[in-house]
C-alpha cells in the first residue's frame, strides 16, 4: 500500500527544507531569536502537510 507523491507534498517538504537550513544560517550568524522564530515554521509545515494528505486519503475511501 504505497501512495504516491504527489507535486504538493514535493513543494510542501522543500519549503520545509528551506526553512530549516535558513534558520540554521540565521542561529550561526549570531541572529538566534530569528533563527528561532524561523524554525519554528518546520513542524508547522510539515504538520499542514500531514493534514492535507488525510484529507486526501478520506476522499479516496
Amino acid at each position: 500500500m504505497i501512495k504516491k507523491i504527489t507535486i504538493a507534498d514535493i513543494l510542501l517538504m522543500g519549503s520545509a527544507l528551506l526553512s530549516l537550513i535558513y534558520s540554521e544560517t540565521l542561529w550561526y550568524k549570531g541572529e538566534k531569536e530569528s533563527a528561532i522564530f524561523i524554525g519554528l515554521w518546520v513542524p508547522s509545515i510539515i504538520g499542514f502537510s500531514i493534514y492535507l494528505k488525510l484529507l486526501n486519503t478520506k476522499k479516496n475511501d
